[in-house]
């Protein structure tokens, strides 16, 4: 009993939302999908980012093959800017958005393509986005893989290492975004020294931080995988997770509002 209540009081507060630093800045709606090796509709990818507005796309497991298919079904004609690192399997990724996007050096270690840029708002304030996939920590080689890839991430607040929510942005500053699949939940300690460098999970902070993004309908219970995690002084409006028939992930929506 004393351990289910502890296990209780540890996982239940992301089902309740949070406190939210008082972000007067501009909105940013942050849309994220898994692909599945490229099967993920394309049609309801198109209709997912419509739906929601989305600003910018990250997608995972993006093959080369696949990138006709989903621009084909009219993703380019909302989001027109892409940076992308398409690669066979599951190891491509990309990013599409609607202002242009300006690419930013490789992360130099990781395992699996994960492209970051940065694009300027209306507005001017400017955002960096990664789109995120570590490769699965599913043997003991690849958890060295996984820990590596999550370390190389950067800090949550450029030029620091974990300002405090309401730390000030010199300058308009720059607002860091990471989003896609981390192959990682909130109960790995990998993942929280990554949100310690800065970070906040905005499902975690919406009471949705137990919505899960992977595994359901599967033999294995369905974990919350899939993370938008924002620059800390950001603030969270709304989260949604949309099912997307042909992949086993879901697509996870953040709707925020910067600093």
């Amino acid at each position: 009993g004393l351990a289910a209540a502890g296990l209780l009081a540890a996982v239940l507060p992301r089902a309740v939302p949070g406190g939210q630093p008082a972000a007067q800045g501009p909105e940013l709606r942050v849309l994220t999908a898994n692909l599945m090796f490229g099967n993920g509709s394309p049609d309801r990818i198109v209709e997912l980012v419509r739906r929601t507005g989305a600003d910018v796309l990250s997608l995972q497991e993006f093959p080369p093959e696949a990138v006709a298919k989903y621009e084909n079904a009219g993703l380019t004609k909302l989001l027109p800017y892409k940076v992308t690192d398409t690669r066979w399997g599951a190891a491509g990724s990309g990013l599409y958005a609607k202002y242009p996007l300006r690419a930013l050096p490789s992360l130099p270690k990781t395992q699996m393509a994960m492209p970051s840029a940065e694009f300027t708002l209306p507005g001017g304030r400017r955002v960096q986005i990664t789109a995120v996939h570590p490769v699965p920590p599913i043997s003991a080689e690849s958890l060295g893989d996984w820990k590596r890839d999550l370390g190389e991430l950067p800090s949550g607040t450029a030029g620091t290492t974990a300002a405090p929510p309401t730390a000030p942005s010199p300058g308009g500053g720059v607002v860091r975004v990471l989003a896609g699949d981390f192959n990682a939940t909130l109960d790995h300690a990998t993942l929280r020294r990554l949100l310690g460098r800065g970070y906040a999970d905005a499902a975690d902070r919406a009471g949705r931080g137990l919505v899960p993004t992977w595994g359901l309908g599967q033999s294995r219970p369905p974990l919350t995988i899939d993370h938008v995690l924002l620059d800390r002084r950001c603030a969270v409006r709304s989260v949604r997770v949309y099912d997307l028939p042909g992949s086993d992930h879901r697509a996870l929506f953040a709707r925020l509002r910067l600093p």
